[in-house]
């Protein structure tokens, strides 16, 4: 049993969308294949992933280093101890080989990409769909069938106002979503309380509304955001500054006193732990959001979930960035608070199986074997002529 070959591609996302600080118009990811010498059904074993979005693709570090070492390595080495699958923490440690100790962002995206699309071999040939090898492994044996999901959503688009904006969140909720999330910070602090209030008339209530500034403010317009939003006790307000930029964002905080959802860009559980212990995060009250593909993959992120454990805590409070397949098995397999979703954003790298359908907030977890690429025919496309 080996892997025979790993390939990277970069495809461009094609969106014309804007947050609070950039658009994605040059915005690109990378599709991994890792194809392994196991048949299934006659054909060789293929595992899929992409690095999530909103970061740029990263082939060159896959190419340079982390596939040669997982291709040089002693088949057995990276096996499980029957000898009967690859084991995706041996895998992990071989891409490890010779990495200096911090420097995360250059290299955690690549790592954690490959990792996942290991994982999805793994579940495959386990036969069983990832989000249940995950609960047998790091949540207890605890098997779910549905998950909360939420809409990453109300991005500023040319010729978009609040009508529109109203329109998609009454598209949204049709579909089946009860939480929306919505950009701030595109526009000036008036205009987005407009939109604000213009959205809570449509959603149930302000627990059914999030906002995210992308990390975009200083200090100033931060705590005038703050200000102005904390009356309207909002599900949580995301990424409002720098999560590196501890003083600001306990500063944000205090001033704001609503919950606060950070760390989709945190690349390392050392990142993390950092952010609770000096960022002014508060346990039971504020979200972790984490992006698993970007910061090393499902093995380092098992250690960022035991420690946030340790320190108090739940993993109800942990929605992963993310808004596809694979935050969904995640969210899933570890038992976590929720989903991100983004129907009709991301071209081909958005949203969930074609036939997937959400229901009251709720997401049916997919039962094909793996992550289930498979059941998105314009993306496992791409996927599969990778692998041809």
């Amino acid at each position: 049993m080996k892997i025979v070959d790993i390939r990277e591609r970069a495809i461009p996302l094609q969106s014309s969308l804007r947050n609070a600080v950039f658009d994605f118009s040059e915005m690109t990811t990378s599709v991994v294949a890792v194809i392994t010498d196991v048949l299934r059904d006659g054909k060789p074993v293929t595992g899929y992933a992409f690095n999530s979005t909103g970061r740029y693709a990263c082939g060159a570090q896959m190419r340079d280093r982390f596939i040669p070492r997982i291709l040089k390595a002693k088949p057995e080495s990276l096996l499980n101890a029957a000898g009967d699958n690859f084991d995706p923490e041996k895998i992990l440690a071989a891409m490890m080989q010779r990495e200096k100790p911090g420097g995360h962002t250059e290299r955690s995206v690549a790592i954690g990409t490959i990792e996942v699309a290991c994982w999805d071999a793994v579940a495959k040939i386990d036969g069983k769909p990832l989000h249940r090898v995950l609960a047998e492994r790091y949540n207890e044996g605890r098997v779910i069938d549905k998950v909360p999901c939420y809409v990453g959503g109300g991005w500023y688009e040319p010729g978009k106002g609040i009508p529109e904006l109203l329109d998609e969140i009454r598209e949204k909720l049709d579909q089946g979503y009860d939480v929306m999330k919505i950009k701030v910070g595109g526009a000036t602090v008036a205009e987005d309380i407009a939109r604000v209030e213009a959205a809570l008339k449509v959603v149930r209530s302000s627990r059914h509304l999030a906002v995210d500034a992308n990390a975009g403010f200083n200090r100033e317009r931060a705590l005038a955001y703050a200000r102005a939003l904390a009356p309207y006790q909002l599900k949580w307000f995301e990424e409002p500054t720098d999560p590196l930029g501890y003083a600001l964002l306990g500063e944000f905080i205090a001033q704001y006193g609503a919950a606060v959802g950070t760390g989709e860009n945190l690349f390392s559980t050392q990142d993390v732990e950092n952010l609770v212990t000096f960022g002014g995060m508060r346990a039971g009250v504020d979200f972790i959001q984490t992006d698993v593909p970007q910061s090393y993959g499902i093995v380092q992120f098992s250690r960022t979930l035991a420690m946030l454990e340790r320190r108090g805590w739940s993993r109800q409070s942990i929605f992963p960035h993310g808004g596809n397949q694979m935050t969904l098995h995640l969210v899933g397999g570890f038992g976590l608070g929720g989903c991100e979703a983004y129907p009709g954003v991301f071209g081909i790298f958005a949203g969930f199986a074609d036939d997937a359908r959400v229901e009251n907030g709720f997401l049916k977890l997919p039962e094909r074997p793996g992550i289930g690429f498979e059941a998105q025919n314009q993306l496992y496309a791409a996927m599969k002529a990778l692998a041809a």
